[in-house]
């Protein structure tokens, strides 16, 4: 019976719930998620609970958040008045936008709050904070 271990090339049904149950994404329905064990390509949480899996084995794990997407950070979040968003672009509450830094690095913020002066961007990623449960089911190993 050939178990997953760290470099091995897997393949994975897997349905991702929020705490209270809800689903944010699932492959159920179409193509498993193939990804190296070990090599970064998914959340540490999620290598982990495929790590040691049989070929056919279904399990449910839940991550913290620290092993998922990490904590919401308030160093990530930043207010800026109003009027330094050029007029053409939308500001609305959960809108995502792109903010240029030095260097050509562009880093996505999502606007979290908004008043007639000022506007707040969260560069954390959406699911920071939370804590995240996946129903893995491991269908290869390559």
């Amino acid at each position: 019976m050939s178990i997953a271990k760290t470099g091995d090339q897997v393949a994975v049904h897997y349905t991702g719930k929020h705490t209270d149950g809800s689903i944010f994404d699932s492959s159920v329905g179409s193509n498993p998620l193939e990804f190296q064990l070990g090599s970064g390509m998914v959340i540490k949480g999620f290598d982990d609970g495929v790590t040691g899996m049989a070929i056919g084995e279904k399990k449910t794990i839940t991550i913290p958040a620290a092993e998922a997407y990490g904590e919401h950070s308030p160093e990530n979040t930043l207010t800026i008045e109003r009027n330094q968003i050029p007029s053409h672009i939308p500001v609305e509450l959960g809108v995502t936008l792109n903010m240029h830094q030095d260097g050509g690095h562009v880093m996505e913020v999502t606007v979290t709050d908004l008043t007639d002066t000022h506007v707040t961007l969260d560069a954390n990623h959406p699911m920071a904070g939370k804590d995240l449960t996946f129903e893995l089911e491991l269908v290869a190993i390559k």
